[in-house]
């Protein structure tokens, strides 16, 4: 795919706006942000990726964890018998952050300018649809070629491993050493898959363990939040990136001027997955010597939506 992308030291490209904001490079007007990548010819290609045709969902269960972090909501599934037929619905209540995620461009804006991408504000999100992930939905989803880093799988290789649960910076010169390690080279528009091994450590905790947990803001691993990631990130022209653990940087946040949540959300719309389910997917890629898939997630269709379950699958 051809690409004319600005250089990361033209950043920021509206220069009156925020910091490194990409605002503008696909119009005034856009709500897809980097998502513009993922086009006819990009998914044509991503099909060649299908080799095994072997299907693996991305997705946590919408009830995992069983006690969310930040206060949030948790799921419920309610059960509704229309007797006396014999006959079922369900209802189900759930906040959108709390599993397998997307976060969507009026998640997450700039903290000290109080704005989201291409100048959306507050205001914007309460009184109109704009940035909305149904915006998403309407242009195809997020469909194209994935690639899986799975820095876990390495770095136990190499006696390296960090602890999932607490506040552990990911070098992005161990991305480039786990790429090399797994032979793999990315493409413009590709969507990168990082697994940490945080839903495992989550899943490993027993009930008490998960409440304490929860109790306080939490701390846990991530790629290290700093110029040399978001460069790293930009150069690549991935269409969007998801991880296996609670944000897709080290928590708590480590810089406030390189924030990945700022830089990627609000200044460059590029999506962020988050508590992805890569376990399953990160076993058949080692199984079959393969990181890159075809992966198709389409969204919730919700008008002016902040977030969404990924409704996601791998196909090898």
């Amino acid at each position: 795919m051809a690409t004319n992308v600005p250089s990361f030291s033209s950043l920021p490209l509206q220069k009156n706006g925020i910091r490194g904001n990409a605002w503008g490079l696909f119009g005034k007007d856009d709500e897809l942000g980097m998502l513009n990548r993922l086009t006819p010819k990009t998914t044509i290609a991503a099909t060649k990726e299908i080799v095994h045709g072997i299907r693996i969902s991305t997705d946590w269960s919408l009830n995992k964890p069983s006690v969310p972090c930040f206060g949030r909501q948790q799921f419920h599934q309610h059960i509704h018998h229309k007797e006396p037929r014999t006959v079922n619905d369900d209802i189900l209540t759930l906040n959108t952050q709390s599993s397998s995620q997307w976060d969507g461009f009026r998640h997450f804006g700039y903290q000290d300018h109080k704005v989201y991408f291409n100048g959306c504000k507050q205001e914007d999100v309460h009184n109109s649809t704009q940035n909305g992930i149904h915006v998403w939905v309407e242009n195809g989803g997020i469909v194209g070629r994935g690639v899986l880093l799975d820095y876990c799988s390495w770095a136990e290789s190499e006696g390296k491993l960090l602890p999932a649960l607490e506040t552990s910076n990911i070098p992005i010169s161990d991305f480039q050493k786990v790429a090399e390690y797994q032979g793999v080279t990315f493409k413009p528009g590709d969507i990168l898959f990082v697994r940490t091994g945080y839903v495992r450590a989550l899943d490993a905790m027993s009930k008490d363990e998960a409440v304490a947990y929860s109790a306080t803001p939490p701390t846990a691993i991530g790629v290290e939040s700093c110029e040399e990631t978001l460069k790293w990130i930009w150069d690549h022209e991935f269409s969007a990136v998801a991880g296996d653990a609670i944000a897709f940087e080290a928590l708590p946040f480590q810089s406030t001027t390189h924030w990945i949540h700022e830089w990627l959300l609000a200044g460059w719309g590029l999506p962020i997955g988050e508590l992805f389910d890569l376990e399953n997917l990160a076993a058949e890629c080692k199984k079959q010597k393969k990181w890159s898939f075809f992966f198709s997630s389409m969204p919730l269709k919700v008008p002016g939506g902040v977030a969404s379950p990924p409704n996601g699958v791998a196909i090898l």
